[in-house]
């Protein structure tokens, strides 16, 4: 009996050594990751103030947060799913900001998230943005007047969980409206893991009322590679422990740097964005089977870290 005991044991501690699962509870990374991996997405400059930031190579009219992506409700709050295959990385570490001439910029660091925005809601409305360079969660909840009103997502109440939710985003020549009339959701997770803060969003229970319909909670688990995928009711993604520097003590640097000039500026914030609401007077039973056959769940590749920059301006102090 004591023999078939220590055995169990045995077979459940190999388990814990190898299940994908711990295994990426376990590891930890440095800044390499992300210049290693996001360089074959974009390129890399060396940015005043922030050191190196990583800029997309992306269609017109991309922003973050914003294009290619919808939400899901997490056990963690709401958490942002990117459809490409990057999307895993600076949609969950880091910042995103405007920069005139490059377009959307995104600056690493190494608190994970389900997404790094700012949420406002109306009585009509739920809305988001990227909180920018700098911004503290704490921050967010006090200065999101100061974001520039063009980057502001928002939609219905009751379009929030759509799959094709860029099809739902109000025209943004009522965003300065819709902002004036609404107010900064405050809500947050506590993150045992690292005993830290993370932004929730909009209440679960408030959402499903709005949508009259049950609201899946989806299990934030962790992948041993890069890449993110949702089925079967959990959300996997790859969200090591990032450290400053390489265990060898190199410093972490992109291998190649790209010059300003040589930059392709992709359009100004949600360029190109109208009235997108086109798809309000289908019937509302055929949009569901529609977003039905569009929503089969998705396994998306990916790769992601970073590390020691130069003149860095720290951006988070959450703790």
């Amino acid at each position: 009996m004591k023999k078939k005991f220590v055995l169990i044991l045995l077979l459940y501690g190999l388990n814990a050594v190898t299940n994908p699962k711990y295994l990426a509870a376990q590891s930890s990374v440095s800044f390499q990751l992300f210049y290693d991996e996001l360089s074959p997405y974009g390129q890399w400059i060396n940015y005043p103030s922030y050191g190196y930031v990583w800029v997309p190579d992306v269609e017109n009219g991309f922003s973050p947060y914003s294009t290619n992506g919808y939400w899901i409700y997490t056990n963690e709050g709401w958490a942002w799913v990117s459809n490409y295959s990057w999307g895993w990385a600076p949609f969950h570490y880091g910042r995103w900001n405007y920069d005139d001439s490059f377009g959307w910029i995104w600056v690493p660091d190494n608190e994970w998230g389900p997404a790094w925005v700012t949420w406002r809601h109306s009585n009509n409305y739920y809305g988001w943005a990227p909180m920018g360079f700098g911004i503290t969660i704490n921050s967010s909840f006090e200065s999101s007047h100061n974001i520039p009103h063009n980057h502001w997502n928002f939609v219905h109440r009751r379009d929030l969980t759509r799959i094709n939710i860029r099809n739902y985003y109000v025209n943004q020549s009522t965003n300065i409206t819709i902002i004036n009339h609404s107010k900064v959701i405050k809500n947050i997770y506590l993150d045992n893991r690292n005993n830290s803060k993370l932004i929730s969003g909009p209440k679960r229970d408030e959402v499903q009322k709005n949508n009259r319909s049950k609201i899946q909670t989806f299990k934030v688990y962790d992948d041993n590679k890069p890449g993110q995928s949702v089925k079967n009711g959990n959300y996997q993604i790859y969200r090591p422990v990032v450290k400053a520097n390489n265990d060898d003590g190199k410093i972490s640097a992109p291998t190649k740097l790209n010059k300003p000039e040589e930059i392709r500026h992709v359009g100004k914030p949600n360029n190109g964005i109208k009235n997108n609401n086109q798809n309000q007077n289908v019937p509302r039973e055929k949009e569901i089977n529609q977003e039905k056959r569009n929503s089969k769940q998705q396994s998306l590749p990916n790769k992601s870290i970073r590390n020691n920059q130069p003149n860095r301006k720290p951006i988070l102090n959450i703790k």
